[in-house]
């Protein structure tokens, strides 16, 4: 299987050491150096129909980098759009949703498939609209997250309350449910407005046993930031 190794400590690249024959998946230009033993090809993985839905559930480009190690063994380095860590995660298993624009690459043996979500979740989770992208099979994924990422260990009776813009990706076994606030007993129009307040919108409840990894940095808020500095 292919070896997935993140280097560096800030803006990290993801090397990638692959054996003969093996093959591996990425975002569109995530490719930054391949040796000349490996071959890269623009592919449409799994059909026009599961691409328009990736396309649409995640973000992601219509055509997928494949990168083989055709004429031997060889390496490469990828990186991903947004500055930020990356995250290297087993997949069998457990398999793993993942938000908006946090694929970077995965192994042949894993898949992305889309599955939808409830309406609330939807429209307010900015977790993939309707439609949200779930891993398959057996090896290994890649993610990024924009600034630093951590790995939050969620148990039963102990849930986990997230900023939605903070989450990369979490187990499917999980469950979550969108919140205006982190009160429970205020009703909806309280909610609403301690959400408003305290300036934290939307958070994410998940409950279950199972693992979030979340970002430091929420990319809505630093463009929001940026534009506003530059006016």
């Amino acid at each position: 299987m292919p070896v997935f190794t993140v280097t560096g400590d800030v803006d990290p690249f993801l090397h990638v050491s692959m054996k003969r024959g093996e093959t591996i998946y990425c975002e569109s230009d995530a490719m930054v150096m391949m040796e000349s033993t490996l071959d890269l090809k623009g592919k449409m993985r799994g059909g026009l129909g599961s691409a328009l839905m990736r396309t649409f559930a995640n973000g992601e480009s219509f055509f997928q980098q494949h990168i083989e190690a055709a004429r031997g063994d060889g390496d490469c380095l990828l990186s991903p759009t947004l500055p930020g860590a990356m995250q290297v995660v087993d997949c069998g298993p457990n398999q793993y949703l993942i938000s908006d624009g946090a694929f970077v690459a995965a192994s042949s043996g894993v898949d992305l498939r889309v599955r939808t979500q409830s309406v609330g979740n939807a429209l307010f989770a900015q977790s993939g609209g309707f439609f949200v992208t779930e891993t398959t099979g057996q090896g290994q994924v890649v993610v990024s997250g924009f600034g630093s990422m951590s790995v939050l260990d969620v148990e039963p009776g102990k849930d986990a309350i997230i900023d939605n813009a903070h989450v990369v990706c979490w187990d499917s076994t999980l469950r979550y449910e969108i919140s205006v606030t982190t009160g429970q007993s205020a009703g909806f129009l309280g909610n609403l407005i301690n959400s408003q307040t305290s300036g934290e919108g939307v958070v994410l409840r998940f409950s279950g046993r199972g693992k979030v990894f979340v970002c430091s940095r929420n990319r809505s808020s630093f463009k929001a930031w940026v534009q506003s500095a530059g006016r």
